[in-house]
């Protein structure tokens, strides 16, 4: 060969680099003493020296906190931070952010007013008709065990309806002026209280009912006052003045105890006496009665603190002016013998037809009624009718509970002047306090 390079042997006698060698702490547990106390691969003299004292252990940190999220993340979160839709860690996450940075919380803020804004508004004022509605469809899946009568359910949904508005108002409108009107005689006459003094009122007339039904008297076991207006003058002198919300809650109470008695009671408590001092219903006629003033006294309530409230279901309302109408014969009667109506012209025998007048109701809860003219224990009777007078249902309620003079009651009338005007006088007389 020419060159050195091509010489086998001195190819062989070339000198030998040794491959990488594996660093010790690449196979070697270094916190780990080896076995004999001593390191392996030690001479003998360092065998033989002195132990080392055991090293302490190590301690052990606990992991740092994790990182917040960065500004883009959290800025796309804040739609579903103003929906309520983020989980419970990124709330706090983008409500830490929002603390920190200004435009963000802007954003927030705008998003929040935003989301208010996806709810329809809400009317407070329910329709009347709402819980006959719910409370027809729940008894038609499963009908009540105990079922309320119903001669009972008028005074039921007329009291659930007034404590609902009662609810409604604040505190400082139960001392607003209520004022009562009804009418005596020949003349509107008028009371002046609050609405925490209407609901004492309503207390101690619909006390009459539940002593009847053998329940607590709420003037107490010895109140020697029989009419409503002794009734309520008395607890008016002896209530805490001026009177509170706090008439609520026993006049709530009671209402409910006089629905669940007449309830349990059977069929033979409807035709129960009810005595209010000068005169007496049945109780059927007395719950529709009480249920009937309610109405009234919740609508004088409403117009003191300014809420809206609607008149009765059709249904209860006809049932309110045929309880009126029902009555108008004998309050004629009364005032004759007062003296404030024109004497009889045609007296029949008791049960036989006789001179009516023909009430024709307009509007929800109307019908037609013939109102016996010369004597209360007559027939009104369509072929013996010398008069007519058409009214609006609320209206003609309205006459009946003494807020429309008879005079003002803007009726459409026929026929005989002075019967007309004989019907009109009764039945505002039929108000009282």
């Amino acid at each position: 060969m020419n060159g050195p390079d091509d010489t086998p042997d001195e190819v062989a006698r070339a000198p030998r680099i040794p491959g990488p060698r594996a660093a010790a702490d690449d196979h070697a547990d270094l916190t780990r003493e080896p076995k004999g106390g001593a390191a392996e691969g030690a001479t003998g003299s360092q065998a033989e020296g002195p132990a080392r004292a055991p090293e302490e252990p190590i301690p052990v940190l606990p992991p740092p906190p994790p990182s917040p999220p960065p500004h883009s993340v959290l800025k796309s979160l804040l739609g579903a931070w103003a929906l309520s839709a983020c989980s419970p860690e990124e709330t706090q996450a983008v409500e830490d952010h929002l603390t920190e940075c200004a435009p963000c919380a802007d954003e927030a803020l705008r998003l929040r007013d935003a989301v208010g804004l996806l709810h329809s508004e809400r009317d407070l004022d329910l329709d009347p008709l709402l819980r006959s509605r719910v409370l027809e469809n729940c008894l038609g899946r499963r009908p009540a065990r105990i079922p309320v009568p119903n001669w009972a359910t008028p005074y039921d949904a007329e009291t659930a309806r007034l404590d609902a508005l009662l609810r409604d108002i604040g505190e400082s409108e139960w001392h607003a002026p209520v004022r009562l009107k009804w009418f005596e005689g020949e003349r509107p006459v008028t009371r002046k209280t609050t609405v925490a003094g209407v609901i004492g009122h309503l207390l101690t007339v619909d006390g009459l009912v539940s002593t009847a039904l053998g329940l607590d008297d709420p003037l107490g076991p010895k109140a020697t006052e029989v009419t409503p207006a002794e009734r309520t003058e008395a607890y008016w002198r002896g209530s805490y003045h001026p009177p509170t919300r706090g008439v609520r809650e026993p006049w709530r109470e009671q209402s409910h105890a006089l629905i669940r008695t007449v309830s349990f009671a059977g069929r033979g408590v409807a035709d129960l006496t009810v005595t209010y001092g000068d005169f007496a219903l049945p109780m059927r006629d007395s719950l529709l009665e009480r249920a009937f003033e309610c109405w009234v006294h919740a609508d004088d309530i409403a117009n003191a603190v300014a809420y809206p409230y609607e008149p009765p279901s059709g249904t209860h309302l006809h049932g309110m002016i045929d309880l009126a109408a029902r009555l108008l014969p004998a309050a004629l009667a009364d005032r004759r013998r007062a003296g404030l109506a024109s004497p009889p012209r045609h007296l029949v025998a008791a049960g036989a037809p006789g001179r009516s007048l023909h009430l024709e109701v307009e509007g929800s809860g109307g019908g037609h009624w013939y109102i016996a003219l010369d004597s209360p224990a007559a027939v009104g009777s369509p072929d013996h009718a010398v008069a007519q007078v058409a009214m609006d249902g609320v209206e003609f309620c309205q006459l009946v509970a003494g807020h429309v003079p008879p005079e003002e009651a803007a009726a459409g009338q026929d026929g005989d002047r002075e019967a007309i005007r004989d019907v009109l006088f009764a039945a505002a007389s039929l108000s009282r306090l």
